[in-house]
């Protein structure tokens, strides 16, 4: 399940998943002030999925992207076995990669507009 290298929707994807990755290296706190986690499983949790996100964004354009793209909204919502924040906040950004896939799919099914009619 991947888009097109040229579909506009996969640009929207990649920053999708660069902000994950910033949003889980965020989370590293949460893990250990909120949840009580301890310093050396939160920072590998944490560090883990940012990685994780970050791969699958460099390799978003490779067939290897796209697959990797949907196990890191899975590690998103995973997470919130370690902090339950991580439920709420995995569950939004899953829910905008689902939709910016969805809509991606759209465009690519969508005939090109041909010139006006006269």
């Amino acid at each position: 399940m991947r888009l097109a290298p040229k579909n506009p929707m996969g640009r929207v994807m990649l920053s999708i998943l660069a902000f994950e990755a910033i949003v889980f290296g965020l989370a590293i706190a949460g893990m250990i002030q909120v949840s009580a986690l301890g310093v050396p499983l939160a920072f590998g949790l944490g560090l883990g999925a940012a990685v994780l996100a970050l791969l699958a964004a460099a390799l978003l354009r490779g067939p290897a992207g796209y697959p990797l793209g949907w196990l890191t909204q899975v590690v998103a919502i995973a997470l919130g076995l370690a902090t339950p924040m991580m439920y709420a906040v995995g569950g939004m950004f899953a829910l905008l990669w689902v939709v910016c896939f969805v809509l991606g799919r759209r465009i690519e099914t969508t005939p090109p507009a041909g010139p006006p009619a006269a």
